[in-house]
């Protein structure tokens, strides 16, 4: 069966509707306009009931909004997000959808629905870059991912995502008043992703891969080195590399582990592995150790 196009099916319908009116001009006059009704009623060309736009009311957009409200304050956070982002909508490219998207990411937070939070978030910062509620954006994107952190041996790819967001929130608005708790978030969130590379660093290191367990305690030096894992590291290095003999590198971990942490136990117990074995810590200038143990400590 041929495709017939809805315009082609239009004019059709024309032709006919036309041929059909000059029939029934042609016949006696009782039962002329039940004919034609019945004819042309089949193609909807006098039928407005097919075609009937309605209009939508148009709420007042102070209205809608307080409505938003009313569902936040009923803890209705979902009929919230939906009502504020009815602004948007009825009220589009105005400060009442700038007011509404800011509404709904926050109702969108609370609910918990972080995913929708995050990307009303995103879209509010793209289309508004420099109002004065973009650093409070920034922050409600990175805490709807800090608050998905899962433990230490999981995905980390939260933190990751939640380090991100509040370092541009950080950098781009220093003087924000959410940089201090950002801060904050920053740092326990480096302390995360550092302890899942030394869970995985100890793992390959019971399993004698000793160049797989390097390559994951240099990761946590180079990127978290002002965490709480930073001289856990260094010992580990030590070990590591004193189990496959490069001197050098072994004695320049035990020496800035020193240097940075003299009085830690990890310190001590690298020591003693060194010394069971004739050695001394002694910092090979070198050595990319050497070069990061200058700033182990700084942030």
């Amino acid at each position: 069966m041929p495709i017939v196009s809805c315009s082609s099916r239009f004019f059709a319908a024309a032709r006919v509707s036309a041929f059909a009116a000059a029939f029934v001009a042609a016949l006696p006059g009782s039962g002329r306009a039940d004919i034609l009704d019945s004819i042309t009623s089949g193609f909807g060309l006098f039928s407005g009931e097919k075609y009937k736009t309605e209009l939508l009311p148009e709420i007042p957009a102070d209205d809608l909004y307080n409505q938003g409200l009313g569902r936040l304050k009923a803890h209705d956070y979902e009929g919230a997000a939906k009502k504020f982002g009815e602004l948007e909508k009825q009220y589009p490219f105005s400060q009442w959808a700038r007011k509404g998207l800011l509404m709904q990411t926050f109702a969108q937070y609370q609910k918990p629905s972080y995913d929708d939070a995050v990307a009303s978030a995103q879209r509010y910062i793209g289309l508004y870059p420099t109002s004065p509620d973009t650093p409070y954006m920034y922050y409600l994107a990175g805490m709807s991912y800090y608050n998905q952190v899962p433990a230490v041996m999981q995905d980390q790819e939260t933190a990751e995502k939640a380090l991100q967001i509040f370092t541009q929130l950080v950098e781009k608005f220093p003087k924000s008043e959410y940089v201090t708790d950002a801060k904050y978030k920053m740092q326990v969130a480096r302390d995360q992703l550092a302890a899942k590379e030394m869970n995985v660093g100890r793992f390959y290191l019971t399993r004698k891969n000793y160049t797989a367990a390097i390559n994951r305690f240099h990761e946590v030096l180079g990127k978290y080195q002002t965490t709480r894992h930073a001289e856990e590291a260094l010992y580990r290095l030590t070990e590591a590399y004193f189990a496959l003999g490069i001197v050098n590198e072994a004695q320049t971990a035990a020496a800035v582990l020193g240097h940075n942490f003299p009085d830690s136990s990890w310190y001590k117990d690298a020591h003693a592995l060194l010394k069971g074995g004739g050695l001394e810590p002694q910092e090979h200038q070198g050595s990319w150790l050497s070069k990061i143990g200058k700033t182990l400590g700084a942030g």
